[in-house]
């Protein structure tokens, strides 16, 4: 990271040294302190529609470190404020103000005790990782589950006061909490909780700046109470304004309690002592379909008599919103269409018991009348497959193409359960009135918590108008519910101004009290939850949003030209999933745990350089470059990020401008050059091997193309398979018709024996196999170093050699997937929606894909030396996870008689050129030993090595594991053979 620190706006830090603040942070912080542009710009904003550039980026890797990080800030007089992982729809994770990233390394479980149920854990650990780690000591789990229970942090819930749809049962975080140890802006550290009078009493007698603050709550309790008692709802889910109801003498005095949900607003969480729950032994899902989310509401409470787990609710306009995204589509085939559903599930000591609640449910429904249609879900996995439906929400009805963009603002408001059914027409009513009749209604209906996105107009001066009046009035209508403008995600700075509609200003006056008495010099995240900035100002975008419309190579269809880029990523942060075990969207982030290396920090820094006001030297931007240079364009985010952006063509698009006319680096005209260099050597492929293989010319060749030393480049293969090909000549008999095989570089002139094995398939199977004469490429490599104008020609060239084919309706079958999804996907948006770029799309297979449509009686058997069913330890390449599909690669390799066993490893790490540089070479391996690598050595030594990617096999062969990858195609062709698995597969073109 630049050690440079950049000024920030004078006016928003009031004459502040940063240059000193840097230097004292750096000095006494052993973690990470960054104020250079890109770390900052990363952090520019959380999930919410609001943007405001921290002074800097603080990430202590202890408790001391934050001590440290917050004692200087307070030297220099700087606001500061921490942040988890995020995602907060409030705005309470953006400020000008040093920001503190508790999710790098300040992420600890430091004890979990079985016995009494309670964990102590750091703020920086995520849900997920702790209920795996409670569950498998102790069989116990922090209740509270957001729908980002993957990579929210524990920090960032004890901020929010989070729920998530199992707050059904839990109850809200704040009533799992028991202690946290708490840190004030000016340096008092301690342990709050529950205080009974005679811990009160020796907080007195020990004096200090600790009895001062305990002084104070008893005094603003006696102040407030009766109002505290008479204006707080009396419903599940307030989460707006402070908890001050557990100062109360009747609940305990609570000082830990008060202080979940005051969004880093007053003090600094160092640790928590949690409440951890059993694990409910068995759940039993009830989906109940209505005729509109109206009537769900009006019969949520039922639900209460039948031990539920949770009570969803949720409308059609979401499930369209995920159809028109193509999300969750197995389970929606699943789901009759009608107006909304309500979910529920139940809990039972076994099976049959959660199943008998569920129907009891069931006939008390049908009692009330009204319902339409059912499903009870046993299965587990079916039961996931379904809450999918509900976790993906935010970010399925967020830019989507051909839909209004919406945005958070009123997301979560929440009223009585017994309320909910007047309440959401009402909300309908009004939302309709505003012209926002495409907003969905869905949520946490069993404690009358609804959630919304809307399509706001953010960026002209009426639509803001226009926004601020619909707060207005949706907030007086949620009050006049008794309800609270926030059941879920917080006050922060969207809410914050509203507060005294819901609570009065005398209340709110309790709530600025409160606030001073923890942080009298305001300086703990100011702007948000009291004293807090306007709900219109600080605006993602605003009146002043003017992106420039530049032109580029690539059509960016669904972003509406690269123009609708920067604002395509939501903050929702599922790239930032980086548990083992799970196929991740974003490996490098995995890895580094920065910020700038996920999907949404990228996603950032790209807005900031369009925005230019921050970021302002454009297409130029170094901070751009570093961020997107660690991206190994794997296309996880293709697939996987819930608003399916492409960073990987993002960064290709970035790279062709940012070098236009400028040296690039070594690797860009070595690699990136590939099948040109690949061409040149077919007649002379010895001359190519020797220059790559011999000491001395090899370490002189490997820094000339700008290759790590101690990566083995590539060997030419003896023979090209298309020479081999037309020397030998087609011998499919053609009953089922022509393919051309596609002859990309990678199998073409270093693994031809792949293509000869798909080969003796396609031709087994009853295929005439045709391969181009004509040099084809799909632009691969000029595409992944951004060198788009030659990747066009080159791109444009072989579809002409293909055209006369496509026309004639023949399949394309490709070999390696990371070119086949070029023929996919980039392709088309390359040659400016080419109508022969569309037909080679639409008529582009993978092996499996033809042999599985077309050849369906086809199949031959794999066997192996003692009878045993042979074992595959399956890489699955990342462009077939994210654009090609693997399905059909399973059902075939089931078909042939392999039991493959699928690794849930992500990228390989190697990705073309990527891991092929000295620089990328540590996160490269990284990636590689978080799974693969691993499992490949621990495979049992009859197992074979499956992986269709020439990067992974290449990653696999070359990592010292004493194992080899091989392709599909050769499976195949060795049951095609009649070889047992084990027998080294033909690598030459010849007879069955």
């Amino acid at each position: 990271m630049a050690p440079a620190v950049i000024a920030v706006r004078p006016w928003l830090t009031q004459g502040l040294d940063i240059e000193g603040l840097s230097a004292a942070l750096r000095e006494t912080v052993r973690g990470e302190v960054r104020f250079d542009k890109g770390s900052r710009g990363a952090y520019d904003t959380d999930a919410s529609n609001y943007r405001q550039i921290p002074i800097g980026v603080v990430i202590p890797k202890s408790t001391d470190d934050v001590v440290a990080a917050v004692e200087a800030c307070h030297r220099f007089g700087a606001p500061v404020f921490s942040r988890g992982g995020g995602t907060s729809l409030g705005g309470q994770c953006t400020n000008t103000a040093v920001l503190l990233d508790m999710a790098k390394y300040y992420n600890k479980v430091e004890s979990i005790d079985g016995e009494t149920r309670v964990s102590v854990v750091q703020p920086g650990m995520v849900l997920d990782e702790l209920n795996r780690a409670s569950r498998g000591q102790a069989g116990i789990m922090f209740g509270p589950r957001p729908a980002t229970h993957t990579h929210c942090t524990i920090g960032g819930m004890l901020g929010n006061n989070s729920c998530g749809s199992t707050a059904q049962w839990s109850g809200t975080t704040a009533e799992n909490v028991r202690r946290l140890e708490v840190l004030t802006y000016d340096g008092l550290r301690m342990w709050v909780g529950p205080t009974d009078d005679e811990e009160y009493e020796a907080i007195q007698r020990a004096g200090g700046r600790r009895a001062e603050i305990y002084r104070s709550l008893r005094e603003l309790v006696d102040r407030y109470g009766d109002e505290i008692r008479s204006r707080f709802p009396n419903i599940p889910r307030r989460i707006s304004g402070y908890n001050l109801p557990d100062l109360l003498p009747e609940n305990g005095f609570n000082v830990a309690r008060a202080l979940v949900g005051s969004e880093s607003t007053c003090v600094t969480i160092l640790r928590a002592e949690l409440d951890m729950l059993p694990e409910p032994p068995h759940l039993c899902l009830l989906l109940a379909g209505y005729q509109d989310v109206a009537a769900v509401g009006d019969r949520v409470t039922l639900a209460g008599d039948f031990n539920p787990y949770m009570v969803e609710g949720l409308d059609h306009r979401l499930l369209e919103y995920e159809r028109g995204r193509r999300l969750n589509m197995r389970a929606l085939h699943k789901l009759p269409e009608v107006g909304a559903w309500m979910m529920v599930k139940t809990i039972g000591d076994t099976p049959e018991q959660a199943h008998e609640r569920a129907e009891g449910l069931l006939r008390k429904l049908q009692e009330a009348g009204g319902l339409i249609t059912w499903r009870i879900y046993q299965d587990p996995e079916d039961q996931e497959e379904i809450d999918k439906v509900r976790d993906v929400a935010l970010g399925a009805t967020s830019r989507v193409p051909g839909r209004l963009d919406t945005w958070p603002g009123w997301e979560d408001s929440a009223v009585p359960p017994e309320r909910l059914g007047d309440y959401l027409r009402d909300l309908r009513n009004l939302l309709d009135d505003y012209g926002y009749d495409e907003a969905p209604l869905y949520g946490h209906f069993g404690q009358g918590c609804v959630h919304t996105s809307i399509p706001f107009d953010l960026v002209t001066a009426n639509g803001i108008g226009k926004f601020r009046t619909f707060l207005t009035k949706s907030a007086h209508l949620v009050a006049d519910y008794g309800g609270s403008l926030s059941g879920e995600h917080g006050d922060g700075q969207a809410r914050g101004e509203l507060l005294p509609v819901m609570f009065g200003e005398r209340l709110v006056r309790a709530f600025e009290r409160f606030k001073a008495i923890f942080d009298p010099d305001g300086k703990m995240n100011p702007g948000k939850v009291v004293h807090a900035n306007p709900l219109d100002a600080q605006l993602r975008l605003g009146v002043d949003w003017r992106p420039p419309t530049p032109q580029t190579h690539f059509d960016f269809p669904d972003d509406g030209g690269f123009v609708g880029v920067p604002t395509r990523c939501f903050g929702v942060g599922e790239c930032r999933r980086h548990d083992s075990g799970t196929e991740v969207m974003c490996p490098s982030y995995v890895v580094t745990k920065e910020e700038e290396h996920s999907t949404r920090g990228r996603m950032r820094l790209l807005y900031e350089m369009m925005r230019g006001d921050f970021i302002t030297d454009g297409w130029r931007s170094t901070e751009v470059r570093d961020s997107l240079d660690l991206c190994l364009a794997c296309k996880g985010c293709k697939r996987d990020c819930p608003i399916g952006v492409d960073v990987a063509t993002y960064k290709s698009e970035f790279l062709s401008h940012h070098y236009a006319g400028r040296i690039r680096p070594l690797y860009h005209y070595s690699l990136g050059w590939l099948p040109l260099w690949a061409r040149l050597a077919a007649p002379v492929p010895f001359l190519a091997n020797t220059v790559t293989r011999t000491p001395g010319l090899r370490y002189v060749a490997k820094a000339v193309a700008g290759i790590d030393q101690r990566r083995a480049v590539p060997k030419f293969a003896s023979r090209r398979f298309v020479d081999s090909f037309h020397r030998r000549g087609n011998r499919g008999s053609g009953e089922r018709g022509r393919v051309v095989l596609w002859p990309d570089t990678f199998t073409n002139s270093m693994q031809p024996h792949i293509a000869a094995s798909a080969t003796v398939v396609l031709e087994a199977a009853g295929f005439e196999v045709i391969v181009p004469r004509s040099t084809v490429c799909c632009g691969l490599t000029w595409i992944s170093t951004g060198q788009l104008s030659v990747a066009e020609k080159v791109a444009r060239h072989s579809l002409d050699v293909l055209i006369p084919y496509l026309r004639e309706g023949l399949q394309v079958v490709g070999l390696e997937p990371s070119c086949t999804s070029v023929m996919r996907s980039d392709m088309v948006d390359l040659l400016d929606g080419d109508v022969d770029a569309v037909r080679l799309r639409a008529q582009t297979v993978t092996l499996a894909e033809l042999l599985n449509e077309r050849a369906g009686d086809f199949t031959p058997r794999l066997s192996t030396q003692d009878g045993r069913r042979p074992v595959g330890v399956v890489q699955k390449h990342c462009h077939q996870h994210a654009v090609l599909g693997f399905e059909q690669d399973k059902d075939l390799m089931e078909r042939i008689g392999l039991e493959p066993q699928i690794l849930k490893s992500g990228c390989c790490g190697l990705a073309g050129d990527f891991g092929m540089t000295a620089a990328h070479r540590e996160v490269s391996m990284a990636c590689a030993e978080r799974v693969l690598l691993p499992a490949v050595r621990d495979a049992d030594p009859d197992a074979v090595i499956l992986a269709d990617g020439f990067s992974c096999r290449t990653q696999i062969d070359g990592a010292g594991t004493g194992r080899a990858g091989v392709h599909l195609a050769e499976l195949v062709a060795a049951a095609v053979r009649g070889q047992r698995l084990g027998q080294y597969p033909e690598r030459t073109i010849g007879g069955r």
